[in-house]
């Protein structure tokens, strides 16, 4: 494994793996660049709307081999997982954007929102922050690409179980998002669908509410061997979601679950070969 050097460390921390499999986490950083601080609003700076957690979660993957990929930067910054030109993921339903300006419940995250993102800001981020990860991810999916032929990429997030701005009721504890099945081949999600049907202690859900944002969607190319999933889980699965809190007794039953399911993946894709899928 290496490390990336000190530069890109600053947006990002990253560790190549020697396994086909590379865990995105574009959503767990929680940094705010100084500039910026006095202009967010207390709310704001509470980063309610992180990803809590969910590197800690897949701290297993390491000893899959796997490459990883994590923002420094909190989502609130630039969300490493929209397109760069900001359009919309999920037609005709409320849109978080690029920058955001409100939280996912709806609180402004600026103190004076009509002046703290001036285009020149919003280039300076998609420059400094959006820009590297993206290409920090995508020369790491040539380069397992290169070595094993093809690639298993997880894009790992985690949301509130319940944000009745965004969608209702509450959200299942396990969302799969395959982009309607178009960045995923069916017959390395299959097991993981097995998997899931015989337990009963977290409920599931196959291209529900998430489908896969920008990563997934933009990466995934199942004709080439580039596979992508997102895996999108509700924090009241492994963590006190009011407190911000890793709860350790429940992260222990969800984390052997996960660690079942890449296993799966990576089994089935090494079972069927390169070519064969």
């Amino acid at each position: 494994m290496t490390v990336a050097g000190t530069r890109a460390q600053l947006v990002y921390r990253f560790v190549r793996g020697g396994s086909p499999l590379i865990v995105s986490l574009p959503h767990v950083g929680t940094a705010l660049p100084p500039h910026v601080l006095p202009q967010l609003t207390t709310v704001a700076r509470a980063l309610p709307d992180t990803d809590w957690y969910v590197d800690r979660l897949y701290d297993f993957a390491l000893e899959r081999g796997a490459t990883v990929l994590a923002a420094h930067f909190s989502r609130y910054i630039v969300d490493l997982n929209r397109p760069p030109d900001d359009t919309a993921l999920y037609p005709g339903r409320v849109q978080t954007g690029l920058c955001p300006v409100r939280t996912f419940a709806g609180e402004p995250l600026y103190r004076d929102a009509t002046s703290a993102l001036r285009s020149w800001e919003l280039e300076l981020r998609r420059r400094h922050y959006w820009r590297p990860y993206h290409e920090a991810l995508a020369a790491s999916i040539e380069d397992v690409h290169r070595r094993w032929g093809y690639v298993l990429l997880l894009d790992a997030h985690s949301i509130r179980s319940r944000v009745p701005r965004l969608f209702s009721g509450r959200l299942p504890d396990i969302n799969l998002g395959t982009d309607d099945g178009r960045s995923c081949d069916y017959a390395l999600l299959q097991p993981l669908l097995e998997i899931l049907g015989r337990q009963n202690r977290f409920s599931f859900v196959l291209n529900g509410r998430f489908k896969g944002g920008y990563i997934t969607r933009h990466y995934g190319a199942p004709a080439r061997g580039v596979h992508a999933l997102q895996i999108e889980l509700a924090q009241a699965a492994y963590m006190d979601e009011t407190a911000h809190r890793y709860e350790e007794s429940r992260a222990n039953v969800l984390k052997p679950l996960l660690s079942e399911l890449l296993d799966a993946m990576l089994a089935r894709a090494r079972a069927l070969g390169a070519k064969s899928f």
